[in-house]
């Protein structure tokens, strides 16, 4: 079964960002996954696969 995600999504990723903080928001979903780091502002784009090998956990969702 698929997981679903949501725009403006609040994730936390399994590596910290070079920035050293590793909360995310998701700012496009589709096949790829764009997510947006909360400290910095650098965008990610990944492919679904690789995003959730990397997810650890999803802090707030938008639609529950």
């Amino acid at each position: 079964m698929e997981k679903k995600y949501y725009l403006n999504d609040v994730v936390v990723m399994r590596k910290n960002h070079a920035c050293g903080f590793n909360e995310w928001t998701i700012t496009r979903v589709g096949v790829d996954i764009k997510i947006k780091c909360n400290n910095c502002g650098r965008e990610v784009m990944m492919d679904r696969l690789e995003f959730e090998k990397k997810l650890k956990k999803v802090i707030s969702n938008e639609k529950k």
